[in-house]
């Protein structure tokens, strides 16, 4: 090995090394939290700087918010103790529990419900009027880990005979507002995303009716949730948690598009589990 070798190797270890220090501490002065990267980084961050006021004044610490670059960044992240706090989405926790020692404590309510939906919509303009329509098309997908852009969706063309790579072009493109406007602007005809992400979108006219339309509702999912590392002190974990419990500020629900959050565990999460193996994912 090279002495250039052996100084990046050495390099690399010791910057693992201190992140599991940090990772270890039961009681940090700095919450690491981290956001999915499901819409544009820069406004995913602004969009919640009312998480981060709030956080920061019943709990006392700095909060620093983390949008990776792409949901297999944040599983890693968690993984190797960078990260103290995390939403996830459905599928990217059942893969980053699986690696990361981490609990599932709460998740987005909607209607007094904490499940939701993902949707298929397709291009109008292409004449994409059912699933059918898009044989033998390009289909758009966010994330490779994404529940709602990925997993739900895939089984939902699955289920109508339609087999990626055999019966469609897939294309994955990274976040749900991607999938949307490829499909608006017609580079793909179909594609899959979350139902309250392609809601919002169109409420804030990224999106228009006129250019797209649903295809078909999934049935309900378990909501994204809110998970932390199981290291944390017994007293900070039941702090945080209640602090979630009682979030009522519109300023911080107002970007998960919720009413509140409420208690999950991880067993809600084995439909994601049993869908993931039926699929082979």
């Amino acid at each position: 090995m090279t002495k250039i070798r052996q100084f990046f190797s050495a390099l690399v270890l010791g910057l693992f090394t201190v992140g599991a220090a940090q990772a270890a501490d039961p009681n940090p002065d700095t919450l690491r939290i981290a956001l999915l990267p499901d819409e544009n980084a820069a406004t995913v961050i602004k969009d919640n700087q009312g998480l981060k006021k709030h956080l920061e004044s019943k709990l006392g610490k700095e909060i620093k918010l983390v949008v990776t670059t792409d949901y297999s960044s944040m599983i890693e992240a968690m993984r190797f103790g960078r990260l103290d706090l995390a939403y996830f989405g459905p599928l990217s926790y059942t893969l980053a529990k699986s690696k990361s020692d981490i609990e599932a404590f709460a998740a987005r309510k909607k209607g007094g419900a904490t499940t939701y939906h993902s949707v298929i919509i397709g291009n109008i303009e292409k004449g994409i009027t059912n699933l059918k329509s898009a044989k033998g098309k390009d289909v758009a997908y966010g994330d490779t880990a994404s529940t709602s852009s990925h997993l739900i969706p895939k089984s939902i063309f699955r289920a109508a005979g339609m087999k990626e790579g055999k019966d469609y072009k897939e294309h994955f493109l990274g976040a749900h507002d991607a999938v949307a406007i490829a499909v608006q602007r017609g580079t793909a005809v179909a594609g899959g995303l979350s139902q309250p992400i392609f809601e919002s979108l169109v409420e804030r006219g990224v999106i228009s009716m006129d250019k797209v339309r649903v295809l078909q509702v999934s049935a309900p999912f378990p909501q994204y949730p809110w998970t932390m590392r199981s290291n944390l002190s017994p007293k900070l974990k039941e702090k945080i948690k209640n602090i979630f419990y009682d979030i009522e500020e519109k300023a911080v629900l107002k970007p998960f598009k919720a009413e509140g959050f409420a208690p999950i565990s991880d067993k809600d999460y084995d439909v994601v589990r049993n869908l993931q193996k039926e699929l082979g994912l």
